[in-house]
């Protein structure tokens, strides 16, 4: 009996409690904003997914090599201003076994010094198979 009172009066302060609305999320969000890396991601290419310059996320999770990111690594992915990207016209190319940068800029007659800048690669020696490099029209 007890309980049957109690649920009733609980469904009914539920039902004759003031609604209060609920404002939209603001667009930029406060909170901090941290990425966990899946196998194949540069940071280049999470800092495209943020439009945050690469450089920037590794001065804020303190890389000392920024090619050294590996999957399962949570990085903080800080605010600032948006990065300019170079322009979307290309191809996407993933690199076989004994593949270089100078075979593949040769095969799509390109600067592998660009490819290398344009994927945020630093160490022109230091790419692997299966790695997704984006290779651009100019």
């Amino acid at each position: 009996m007890r309980t049957k009172i109690f649920v009733t009066l609980f469904v009914l302060g539920l039902l004759l409690a003031p609604v209060t609305t609920v404002a939209a999320a603001p667009t930029t969000s406060s909170l901090p904003t941290w990425h966990y890396v899946t196998r194949g991601e540069t940071l280049y290419s999470i800092g495209r997914l943020y439009n945050v310059h690469p450089h920037a996320i590794a001065q804020a999770n303190g890389l000392a090599n920024p090619n050294r990111i590996y999957a399962g690594q949570r990085l903080y992915i800080p605010a600032g201003p948006a990065y300019p990207w170079p322009s979307s016209c290309g191809s996407y190319y993933t690199v076989c076994y004994g593949d270089t940068l100078f075979r593949i800029g040769r095969m799509y007659g390109i600067s592998p010094w660009r490819i290398a800048s344009v994927n945020g690669i630093y160490n022109m020696n230091y790419i692997w198979a299966g790695q997704r490099l984006f290779i651009p029209c100019y």
